[in-house]
C-alpha cells in the first residue's frame, strides 16, 4: 500500500492505491494527480488562463465557446440550481467581494445589496455549446463542484491503469476505487465540527465517495456569532443550521453537491438527504446527530 501526498486547489491532498512496487505507485498515482492540477488550471476562478477567467473576463460582452467537458458541467450545475430551488447558484462565488474570512468583518447590508444583484444563474446565456453572462460583473465559480469533479476524474485514470484498490482524497472529499486487497473496506474517520481532534463516526466504505460540508472549515466568529463561508445565494449571509453534513454517493461530485445543498436548505436539508435515497450522516447546532442505515 503506498501513499503519496501532494497540494492541489489550496489544499492537502493524497492518493492512496495498492501497487506491485513502490516506482509503479508514484507513476500511476502521478497521473492522477496530473488530471487534478488539469482541472485546476482549467476551471480555477484565480488562474487567468482558466475557462472560467475567460467567461467571467467576458460578462457582459462576448460569448465564449466551450468544450463538451465544460457544457457537462454547466448542464450539471444548472440540474444543481433547479434541484435546489435556485440555492445552488454557481454565480454566487461573487460574494467573496464582501466577504473576507482572513479579515474577520461582516458586510453591511448596503454593501451586500449591489452583490446580490449578480447572483442569478438564469441570467446566464447559452446557445449550443457557447455560454455568456448578461449583467457586467457577473462571474461564475466552479468551487461548489470543482475539488469532487477532479477527485472522481483522478479516481478514473487510476482505475483504468489497472488499479483495484485505493482511494483519491482531495481535503476530504474523496472516490473510493476499490477496497483494500484483502477486500475489507477502508474505515474513513468523520470528525467533531467542533473538535478536530475527536472523531464522532466512523464510515466503512469499499466503493463510492464521501464528502463533508460544514461550519468549520472556513469561519471566523464576531458578536458570539459564526459566520462560515457557505454562503445562501438569496440572503449574501452565511448557513447557520448544520455543524456539518455528510453523505455517501456514487460519486464525489454527487455526494458533494447534496451536501452544500442540505446546508443551504438549512432546516429544510434534513427531508432533503432523506428524499436523496443516500447514506448521510448530519450534526445540527444543538449537536444532535442524524443519521440513517
Amino acid at each position: 500500500m503506498y501513499r503519496v501526498g501532494f497540494r492541489a486547489m489550496g489544499s492537502s491532498c493524497e492518493i492512496v492505491i495498492a501497487s506491485i512496487g513502490k516506482k509503479e505507485a508514484k507513476a500511476i498515482a502521478a497521473l492522477g494527480i496530473k488530471e487534478v492540477e488539469r482541472i485546476e488550471r482549467k476551471y480555477s476562478r484565480y488562474l487567468a488562463g482558466s475557462v472560467v477567467s475567460e467567461i467571467n473576463g467576458s460578462a457582459a460582452k462576448d460569448w465564449v465557446e466551450c468544450d463538451e467537458e465544460t457544457c457537462a458541467l454547466l448542464d450539471y450545475a444548472d440540474l444543481l440550481y433547479r434541484s435546489s430551488g435556485g440555492l445552488f447558484d454557481i454565480t454566487s462565488g461573487v460574494l467573496r467581494k464582501v466577504w473576507d474570512f482572513d479579515r474577520e468583518d461582516v458586510p453591511h447590508p448596503e454593501t451586500l445589496f449591489p452583490i446580490l444583484k449578480l447572483i442569478d444563474w438564469q441570467q446566464v446565456e447559452r446557445k449550443g455549446s457557447a455560454v455568456r453572462l448578461t449583467v457586467a460583473g457577473m462571474q461564475l465559480d466552479f468551487g461548489g463542484i470543482g475539488k469532487e469533479y477532479a477527485a472522481d476524474s483522478a479516481a478514473a485514470i487510476l482505475h483504468e491503469k489497472g488499479i483495484m484498490h485505493g482511494y483519491v482524497n482531495l481535503a476530504g472529499d474523496i472516490r473510493v476505487i476499490g477496497p483494500k486487497p484483502d477486500g475489507t473496506p477502508w474505515i474513513i474517520g468523520i470528525r467533531d465540527p467542533r473538535n478536530g481532534e475527536r472523531m464522532i463516526a466512523s464510515i466503512p466504505v469499499i466503493s463510492g465517495a464521501l464528502a463533508t460540508s460544514g461550519d468549520y472549515e472556513r469561519y471566523f466568529e464576531a458578536d458570539g456569532r459564526r459566520y462560515c463561508h457557505i454562503l445562501n445565494p438569496v440572503t449574501g449571509y452565511p448557513v447557520t443550521f448544520w455543524r456539518s453534513v455528510t453523505v455517501l454517493a456514487p460519486l464525489a461530485t454527487t455526494a458533494g453537491s447534496c451536501t452544500t445543498i442540505t446546508m443551504l436548505k438549512e432546516s429544510e436539508g434534513l427531508n432533503y438527504l432523506k428524499k436523496s435515497g443516500m447514506r448521510f450522516l448530519a450534526v445540527d447546532q444543538s449537536g444532535k446527530i442524524y443519521h440513517n442505515d
